[in-house]
């Protein structure tokens, strides 16, 4: 058993034996949707390497006392909250209805209402770009929480690493000597530092045009 199955089986086990609302135990006991695993194996648990604060099925309420489900609820405590939901693209995407297309829309305006942070996924990218959507992810858990660097970082290159895991694309080194205050030279020898240490990595370019972001692996 990988270890991916092995901390997902623990973590569905622990979700429905411990959940009190027979509504929700019931959704969760018929299992998670094919996307949503393919979401968990692919990013989420690559990226993360846990899934602490992660919560399946989670049951929202909308304005007129109904009961919807998110695929995924980020709640790592306090008053945040972040959803994830993933996107489908077959014939039920394709062809979907004005009535079906509203209420997407609603859904996401009194999530937006009720303070989540909303992120869809289109399975399409799961399957086509898994090292973007952990670039993501990470950048979504960055919202929430303080992120823990290395000790023996220095300040500014602590702050480079925190700095590439908020920002949701690669970054230029012009950028990082901008959010810094430092000259260009000095956010480009605090760069190299950080991918020697393979906290970073180059995404493209090279010489003097390279862009940056957070390892996952």
């Amino acid at each position: 058993m990988s270890r991916f199955d092995q901390a997902f089986e623990e973590w569905m086990h622990t979700s429905i034996t411990q959940e009190q609302n027979h509504r929700r135990r019931e959704i969760l006991e018929k299992g998670l949707g094919h996307g949503t695993i393919e979401f968990l194996r692919s990013v989420w648990f690559p990226a993360v390497k846990n899934f602490d604060h992660l919560q399946p099925e989670w049951e929202v309420r909308d304005f007129h006392n109904g009961y919807r489900y998110l695929d995924l609820a980020y709640i790592p405590g306090g008053d945040v909250k972040g959803g994830i939901e993933i996107q489908g693209y077959g014939p039920h995407a394709r062809d979907l209805d004005v009535r079906r297309f509203k209420d997407l829309c609603w859904r996401h305006c009194l999530l937006a209402l009720d303070d989540w942070l909303f992120l869809p996924i289109a399975y399409l990218s799961i399957t086509d770009e898994p090292k973007r959507c952990q670039q993501l992810v990470l950048s979504f858990i960055g919202k929430f929480i303080s992120t823990d660097v290395p000790e023996q970082l220095a300040w500014l290159e602590a702050e480079t690493l925190r700095y590439a895991i908020r920002l949701l694309r690669p970054f230029t080194p012009q950028e990082l000597a901008t959010h810094l205050r430092v000259t260009d030279p000095h956010a480009r020898r605090i760069l190299h530092k950080l991918v020697e240490l393979q906290l970073l990595f180059v995404i493209s370019g090279n010489q003097r045009y390279r862009t940056y972001g957070l390892r996952t692996q």
